[in-house]
């Protein structure tokens, strides 16, 4: 089979108007171009954007030796409601905007000859989403070639039944019969059999000396699979999972803790454009602050991200949903999730079938109707089916507990009178579903939410559901652990979505108890959408704290909107016991002013010490180690020694002057054990613009450019901000912008706003050879370039 990009050359434009048309390459985030109004009924879900309809046309030549082959189209995402046309022929609908599609053209066009492909995504059908869902074809296409006589697109399936020796089971399905042939040419290994009438094939494998897959060393072969003329490539780990009340989840035998994040689809400023390059710098990310697992919420990720998380270790929770049957927001999925689920959940397995990385299935977000019979029935309906299509992997939810409780009373259910008051003025609608949950957490706190989790009819309003899959899943329910664990003695628990403040609790009770599987803290990265819900912002960056246009972002992230770590990702090492010792500091200019409320942030403190102006003004520092003591120096003079009172953050209220913020983790013999230090920056500022790799592939490479105020040193300048141009030469600014939730600028301008001394620039290389990125601070005077190699 001929895989071949199928993402250049596209137009773009409303549709109904060709004349808007703009010349795009995929994936492409059309929402992004759409104005915003503060009176927009997408309003905080979707960041006030007002939506249209987009249409994506393309030439495809069909060669004259096609006719010999089958031609088939795959849509890995479009948002959503896509209707393909061929030649003005409807090929194909698709439905949900998160589930990949194939549309077999092979009898639709015309050999010889220019064909036209037309697709039309549809996202004026407003509100539809909780979150940015970005509009039009955001995930690649590709044009699948294969002989008459083929293996079935997915119609490789690969099991490891033995780790000792490695041995691994290759179910082939194909259009016929034939000889199939299997190999790994790195292990010399090759084995042949025959398909059957029914196009079925097994083939057991023995591989000796073989390199098992685990997060630590996620070793990957490439299997190849011949069927005639068709010759197929998968690449696979050998890993064999498992799970139980002894155990708890283990992979090869040894049990893997799950300290996992939870991330959206999008990829900050560039939208919901879902670049393979920006999918694998985010699993890296969330890797590098101390997470081995992260949860696609609330739907199915992309094929990079599972690339990119096979190849670095890091586990992958897929998710189906955000609702079932119950709407969140009036256009919602949820009225075709029952009619759909098993069509939408065979094309998730199909796709994370041979990914080593993909350890659990989830079939929803937040379901409400967990809390009902007809729900408890889908949701065993739903674990049930998963198993039949792979028996191999275990399957959650993730209930908030509370919630579940709250809506039996007729709190933030959904109706649709509440939603044609949505319509009718969004600014006084009233919140349903997890918006509703967000909402109450922003103002009763963090603490509050998971108490109301322990209230006792928390308990028989979950029991039902949560006997209906392998794995518990615990929306902000750390609480209940204990006293669950004690009363369903066969109880898997897994924190689906927690808070940050959760990690030392969460690890200290993972390491006694196996069966508390892990944690996902919401939410790994930043997003966009879900304005301000895990935001701390002060009115010099947003005006007001209303939420209301200008607000873009959710705020939420260990790791800010541009892939910047927070403090709050500094505490989550040291809680996994990833990093020795970190210091977090209140930015000193605002540490007395009110911020905008949020359950999810535990602090916006930062690892800086450089407030210039700010001398003899109160701030707190925070310090975070895992020790017995820990002592504070500012310029070498003591401010006091803090014990840390079950967690691993101490915090010091401390008068700003200039010089060394040192801290120091004592054992209790007291032994210094680890420190570290903070220094200002010197007077003079410059502008840097810093890339994060200096060379980058020509197919598929993104140059990310940091911008950032800093002295002579490279030490950041939190406090400086202006208006930063941007020019480039050798390719094309795609984004561009801060991290700050509140921007008012569009991402795919030339001109940015700083947020606490920097912002960031992505350009898409043109040509081989060279990018050149010149950034000028517009009041300030002050230039800087980058150069990034383009191979």
């Amino acid at each position: 089979m001929k895989k071949i990009s199928f993402n250049d050359n596209w137009i773009c434009f409303v549709t109904g108007n060709r004349d808007s048309a703009i010349d795009v390459t995929l994936p492409h985030d059309a929402l992004l171009l759409d104005e915003k109004d503060d009176n927009s009924v997408t309003g905080v879900n979707l960041g006030w954007f007002v939506p249209k309809d987009y249409s994506y046309e393309k030439v495809l030549f069909a060669e004259k030796d096609w006719e010999d082959t089958v031609t088939v189209l795959y849509f890995e995402g479009i948002y959503h409601k896509a209707t393909v046309y061929i030649n003005g022929q409807k090929a194909a609908y698709q439905d949900y905007g998160y589930t990949g599609f194939y549309v077999d053209v092979t009898e639709l066009l015309k050999y010889g000859e220019n064909n036209t492909v037309l697709v039309e995504a549809v996202n004026t059908d407003q509100p539809n989403s909780r979150w940015y869902s970005g509009t039009g074809i955001y995930r690649p296409v590709w044009i699948y070639q294969m002989p008459k006589k083929h293996i079935l697109i997915n119609g490789i399936k690969v099991d490891t039944i033995s780790l000792n020796p490695p041995t691994i089971k290759v179910n082939v399905k194909t259009n016929g019969e034939g000889k199939v042939t299997c190999s790994i040419d790195e292990l010399g290994r090759s084995e042949e059999t025959s398909a059957d009438s029914e196009g079925n094939a097994s083939i057991i494998m023995e591989l000796q000396g073989a390199e098992l897959w685990s997060p630590d060393s996620p070793k990957l072969y490439d299997l190849k699979v011949c069927f005639g003329e068709d010759v197929r490539e998968e690449r696979i780990g050998i890993r064999i999972l498992k799970f139980n009340d002894k155990t708890g989840f283990s992979i090869n035998r040894n049990r893997v803790i799950l300290r996992g994040a939870c991330i959206h689809h999008d990829n900050g400023i560039l939208g919901a454009a879902g670049y393979e390059f920006s999918d694998y710098r985010k699993i890296r990310l969330m890797k590098e602050n101390g997470y081995n697992a992260v949860r696609s919420a609330h739907n199915p990720c992309s094929e990079a991200t599972l690339r990119a998380c096979d190849e670095m270790g890091v586990l992958m929770m897929d998710e189906y949903v955000d609702a079932w049957y119950i709407h969140k927001t009036k256009n919602d999925y949820a009225t075709k999730v029952e009619s759909n689920y098993k069509t939408d959940l065979k094309a998730l397995v199909d796709k994370d079938y041979n990914h080593p990385s993909v350890i659990m299935y989830s079939t929803g977000n937040e379901v409400a109707e967990t809390a009902q019979e007809k729900g408890i029935e889908l949701c065993g309906n739903m674990t049930d089916y998963l198993h039949s299509l792979d028996p191999s992997r275990p399957v959650s939810c993730g209930i908030n507990i509370f919630f579940n409780f709250l809506s039996t009373m007729g709190f933030g259910v959904y109706s649709d009178k509440k939603a044609e008051q949505e319509v009718k003025n969004v600014k006084k609608k009233k919140a349903v579903g997890s918006e509703f949950f967000n909402n109450l957490a922003g103002i009763l706190g963090a603490d509050f939410m998971k108490f109301g989790a322990t209230l006792y009819p928390c308990d028989v309003l979950t029991r039902g559901a949560f006997a209906r899959m392998d794995f518990a899943g615990y929306n902000y329910g750390i609480n209940r652990y204990v006293h669950d664990l004690k009363k369903y003695k066969s109880r898997l628990i897994l924190g689906s979505e927690t808070f940050c403040s959760d990690a030392y609790r969460f690890i200290e009770l993972a390491k006694k108890e196996p069966r508390i599987i892990g944690d996902f803290v919401w939410s790994g990265m930043d997003y966009l959408g879900e304005v301000g819900v895990g935001s701390w912002e002060y009115e010099e960056y947003a005006p007001d704290f209303s939420h209301g246009k200008g607000w873009v972002a959710a705020g939420s992230g260990r790791v800010d909107l541009t892939g910047k770590p927070l403090s709050e990702a500094d505490y989550t090492r040291v809680a996994f016991e990833q990093l020795d010792i970190a210091i977090g500091v209140i930015p000193v200019k605002f540490a007395s002013q009110k911020h905008s409320p949020s359950a999810w942030k535990m602090t916006n403190a930062m690892a800086s010490w450089s407030f210039d102006g700010c001398e003899n003004m109160n701030t707190k520092v925070e310090v975070y180690a895992r020790a017995y003591e820990i002592e504070l120096f500012l310029n070498n003079k003591s401010l006091g020694k803090k014990k840390p009172q079950n967690d691993c953050k101490v915090v010091f209220d401390v008068i700003y002057n200039p010089g060394e913020l040192k801290a120091v983790a004592y054992d209790n013999n007291g032994k210094t054990i680890a420190e570290t230090s903070l220094f200002t920056a010197k007077k003079e500022t410059v502008l840097v613009a810093e890339p994060e790799q200096k060379a980058i592939e020509m197919e598929n490479g993104l140059a990310y450019i940091r911008l950032k105020f800093t002295d002579t040193d490279g030490v950041l300048k939190p406090l400086e901000r202006d208006n930063i141009k941007v020019e480039v030469t050798g390719g094309e600014l795609i984004g561009l912008g801060s991290a700050c939730p509140y921007y008012p600028l569009s991402y795919l301008g030339d001109v940015c706003d700083t947020y606490y001394g920097e912002a960031l620039a992505v350009v898409r290389p043109s040509q081989k050879g060279e990018i050149v990125v010149k950034a000028t601070a517009m009041n300030m005077n002050l230039m800087a370039d980058a150069m990034v190699e383009v191979r």
